[in-house]
């Protein structure tokens, strides 16, 4: 005979996975087209974005203009694609250009960092009132196909803590962003050392036992909130290797450098083998409003390296096929070089880079005049990036969720996908 506390916890899992089931369905069949919802089980898509915090120079990265009034002292290299020609401070990068993508023609007409940085990552023009979840929530939700489990969104900082953040909107806190830090192992993710392993299963089945009888009654928004992240918090302790870079060999490590950006890079390669579905990480200290050149040539230089070892370790192992990468910014860098030989803010012509899943490789979208001033073909907006990588997952980017009885487009109504750089 089983104890009254085993029977409950018996039909609690069994209650609890028809829920899950019934969740699942209703959010594959609501966001994901047909063929693409039968497959994610066993081929599940991942997202990383690569944030370049202050505005990357364009005319130092992805869209040189050598030789003009506004291209500064750096040359255009070859890349591994004929044609396509990018920044000399990029020189591993532009060996994997076959299998990356340029988007040129980006014109947010925004110079704000807290706008543009919104802008960009939700897809969405700021409004009074209104709050939209970001891109790393959108897919954290979109593909939440498998119950509890580790974070779907997570973001990797030198002095991440393991906190959560505000990121997720009406989404709610269980698609909200875990920020971790790119080399230390989490926090209170260890078992007390006078707790045995028989006790904490005991105390987790009575609390499971409470939850449950409280959720037959008085079940809030609230409560389920607290449930979620409770069980996340133990799925977290369970697979605390998951986010111990130590694990990974000192080869490795070498490659991808000592330095917080190349611990970073490794991070997210991990985090993305043990199916974490969408990973952030960053690169800081592009707001080069003083000597420009200088910062440029010490940050992409630390940057060029990891995110090339990165790419190829994806496309090698045959992950970069499920799996979507972007390198943005919250905008591009003024054509006209300043009196202390910076660039300012600029939203209206500039770049980003993207590669892997739903992307075709190899190509140059949108184009801008000679001296980078502006976009001359192509013009793309912030809402039409985010619907583009939705699509590139294999998401229905007009689609809605559905959140307390009402509904919410996925993504900005006013905008569609990219078509042409999409496979």
């Amino acid at each position: 005979m089983k104890s009254l506390i085993e029977q409950e916890i018996v039909r609690r899992s069994f209650l609890g996975s028809l829920v899950t089931g019934g969740a699942t369905v209703a959010g594959l069949g609501a966001f994901v087209d047909p063929l693409v919802a039968a497959q994610l089980a066993s081929n599940q898509k991942r997202m990383v974005v690569i944030r370049m915090m202050g505005g990357l120079s364009q005319l130092e990265s992805w869209d040189p203009k050598p030789g003009t009034d506004t291209g500064g002292p750096y040359r255009a290299i070859p890349t591994s694609v004929p044609g396509i020609h990018i920044s000399e401070l990029l020189p591993h990068t532009a060996k994997q250009m076959h299998h990356l993508g340029l988007v040129r023609g980006i014109n947010t007409k925004n110079g704000d960092h807290a706008k543009g940085t919104y802008m960009m990552m939700t897809g969405r023009h700021p409004m009074p009132g209104a709050e939209y979840p970001e891109i790393g929530a959108v897919i954290a939700k979109s593909m939440d196909t498998t119950g509890v489990s580790l974070p779907g969104h997570i973001k990797v900082a030198p002095n991440g803590t393991g906190a959560r953040s505000a990121d997720s909107a009406y989404l709610g806190p269980k698609y909200a962003s875990m920020t971790i830090g790119g080399d230390k192992p989490l926090a209170n993710s260890v078992r007390p050392t006078d707790l045995t392993e028989e006790a904490e299963v005991a105390r987790n089945q009575i609390r499971n036992m409470v939850n449950h009888q409280f959720a037959r009654k008085r079940r809030t928004a609230e409560t389920d909130a607290y449930v979620q992240s409770f069980e996340q918090a133990e799925e977290l302790v369970k697979r605390a290797d998951v986010f111990d870079l130590s694990k990974e060999s000192e080869k490795d490590r070498e490659r991808y450098g000592t330095h917080a950006f190349g611990r970073q890079c490794l991070m997210a390669r991990r985090l993305l083998e043990n199916e974490i579905t969408f990973v952030q990480i960053r690169h800081n200290d592009y707001d080069s409003h003083y000597e420009n050149f200088n910062f440029h040539h010490e940050q992409l230089g630390e940057f060029d390296k990891p995110f090339a070892t990165l790419i190829s370790d994806l496309k090698e192992s045959g992950m970069l096929d499920s799996t979507l990468v972007v390198v943005l910014s919250e905008f591009g860098r003024t054509p006209k070089i300043n009196s202390r030989y910076g660039r300012d803010h600029w939203g209206n012509a500039w770049s980003v880079c993207l590669a892997g899943c739903g992307i075709q490789s190899g190509f140059a979208y949108g184009k801008t005049n000679d001296n980078g001033t502006e976009v001359i073909e192509n013009e793309v907006d912030a809402g039409h990036l985010f619907h583009t990588y939705l699509k590139a997952l294999g998401l229905k980017s007009t689609g809605k969720f559905e959140i307390g009885g009402r509904k919410f487009p996925i993504a900005d109504p006013a905008f569609e996908p990219i078509q042409e750089i999409l496979s």
